[in-house]
């Protein structure tokens, strides 16, 4: 008899917890973080490896998207900071040249 009150109980509990968990979902999770899961940004293909700090040397302007990404969160890993040192180097290189003016 008392199992048969425990098993009850455990399930209206259960019951319960599931209902409010449904109910509660849109207002723990924001939508926009929900849409952002449910349609994820189109990615580049990407390589195995990264791409390294000479590359972004060589392709500036790539290197600025790439930081945008990281800025936002939707690029990770070494490419970030392989774009990073790439564009302050190349800031830095602009500096001294206007600087010295060689």
């Amino acid at each position: 008899m008392a199992q048969d009150k425990t098993l009850i109980i455990v399930l209206v509990a259960l019951i319960i917890g599931f209902g409010a968990g449904f109910v509660l979902h849109p207002v723990i999770v924001p939508v926009e973080q929900t849409m952002a899961a449910a349609n994820p940004a189109p990615i580049a293909a990407t390589s195995a490896e990264p791409r390294g700090k000479q590359y972004f040397a060589a392709h500036p302007d790539e290197a600025h998207q790439i930081l945008a990404g990281c800025m936002d969160g939707s690029v990770r890993g070494e490419e970030c900071f392989n774009a990073e040192m790439a564009v302050v180097e190349a800031d830095g290189r602009a500096r001294h040249k206007k600087f010295f003016g060689k």
